[in-house]
């Protein structure tokens, strides 16, 4: 019935007792103590291990399941290896610089707010990463919004919004090659159906920001002025450096698989980087490896652009493989499954499925704060369930980024909300009702999830 076999069927009380244990436990490390998700993940394992030998389940056993658990993030670790290497390229060759630079352009007098949600989109595509994002561009917009005494709750709403658009759909996100790559579903493939309910939410978004933006004349831009006037004094502000950005585009379109699309966008952006900047052989390989390091004295700039390498998805690959790991023992102890079996019948519609996968992550976002888990638990959790009702892959795989990525920062508590009210000044209380894209995106899952619209079925549905 589940990809890993349970060793031991506990009572559904030893299964929620344990399951409460593990959220206490990784909530109070995190929430109270600030450690990163990391430690606590392996306190849980160390938990879940003592429980399963109290349980006469034999070590080696134990090691299987952790084993066959972190089997499933080995396609995501391949792929976050070429990321890190590609936005190290990307920087190189001027492409992100480039769209950004661009991308600030289109401030204008009028709508500000949209404005600010949708350059906040671009730059979130551009970089891949929301907090990057919300860190740099995002603080720049705080400050104009500051100076002009417009509402800084609705601001950072749409920084918010704009911010995990772009770490949602863009090919360089982490968050969108872990669910494509746990559910064996081809990266732009899955960008492509997440478009679905991304696309809705981003223009009832864009329109709602609109409306709310005032009319008052836009002043006080010097934050802008001083992006664009160090992003130029880099040297790699070129039209050609954008060729990169539409070969991937193209050989998205064409399917081409994500290896091969990210390494042949790399290498050329690294050929136009050694067109504006005479690199050693050395240079490259140090920056591809260590990733690219900004140095126009811009610290904001410098923030942004330091960006990439392989080194620098170390972490995130070590994330994924303890919270895979983690999710094994739980399916060997027969946790999940207990759990699962007792509301199995509440699981029988498309409709109810969706809801259930969408209520998962959202309750494991707002329980333990940490999205990563959010995606990997439920994705292991209802992918069986996802079959029984007929549903492809690619569902689950957009259920788990419409209420899972994008919801992590409308918890306060949250690793993304402490981090986003920290740099913003901005109580995650206050923007929450602001941040209509991620308020949005779960709605929509579920709201197409009970109408069977836009969902992808193992066989046509007559």
């Amino acid at each position: 019935m589940f990809r890993i076999q349970a060793k031991i069927a506990p009572s559904i009380i030893e299964a929620l007792f344990m399951i409460v244990l593990i959220i206490a436990t990784m909530s109070l490390m995190i929430m109270k103590f600030d450690a990163p998700p990391h430690i606590p993940i392996l306190f849980s394992i160390l938990i879940l291990l003592f429980y399963g030998l109290i349980k006469k389940v034999s070590f080696k056993d134990l090691e299987t399941g952790m084993m066959e658990g972190s089997k499933a993030g080995l396609g995501a670790i391949f792929i976050f290896f070429f990321i890190g290497i590609l936005i190290s390229a990307l920087m190189m060759g001027g492409t992100i610089p480039t769209l950004i630079y661009y991308g600030f352009e289109t401030i204008t007098p009028h709508y500000f707010f949209a404005v600010v949600f949708l350059i906040a989109s671009l730059v979130g595509v551009a970089v891949g990463s929301s907090l990057t994002t919300t860190a740099t561009v995002g603080v720049a917009f705080i400050g104009m919004a500051s100076a002009m005494d417009i509402s800084l709750a609705i601001t950072a709403g749409a920084i918010v919004s704009g911010a995990f658009f772009g770490d949602k759909m863009s090919p360089l996100s982490d968050t969108t090659n872990l669910s494509s790559s746990i559910m064996q579903v081809d990266l732009f493939d899955h960008i492509k159906n997440m478009s679905w309910t991304t696309i809705p939410a981003l223009v009832i978004s864009t329109i709602l920001f609109a409306i709310l933006s005032p009319s008052k004349e836009l002043k006080q831009t010097d934050a802008i002025e001083t992006f664009q006037t160090a992003l130029n004094s880099t040297g790699l502000i070129h039209w050609y450096s954008l060729i990169p950005l539409l070969l991937l585009v193209v050989m998205a379109i064409k399917k081409v698989p994500a290896i091969p699309t990210l390494a042949i966008t790399s290498f050329v952006a690294v050929a136009i980087g050694l067109m504006i900047h005479s690199y050693a052989f050395a240079d490259v390989v140090k920056i591809l490896f260590e990733g690219f390091v900004s140095t126009t004295g811009v610290v904001d700039i410098d923030k942004l652009l330091t960006r990439g390498g392989l080194a620098s998805m170390f972490p995130t690959i070590v994330l994924v493989l303890l919270a895979l790991s983690m999710g094994g023992l739980l399916f060997t102890l027969g946790i999940v499954q207990a759990i699962l079996l007792k509301v199995e019948h509440i699981f029988r519609s498309t409709g109810s499925v969706i809801t259930g996968a969408a209520g998962t992550a959202i309750g494991i976002n707002t329980l333990i704060g940490e999205q990563y888990l959010s995606i990997l638990l439920t994705s292991e959790a209802f992918q069986d369930q996802f079959k029984k009702v007929g549903l492809h892959n690619k569902n689950l795989a957009r259920v788990v980024e419409d209420a899972g990525t994008v919801v992590n920062p409308l918890v306060p508590w949250s690793v993304c909300g402490i981090f986003i009210t920290t740099v913003l000044a901005v109580p995650t209380t206050e923007y929450f009702m602001f941040a209509f894209f991620c308020l949005l995106s779960p709605i929509l899952t579920i709201l197409f999830g009970w109408t069977g619209k836009t969902l992808t079925y193992l066989q046509p549905k007559k």
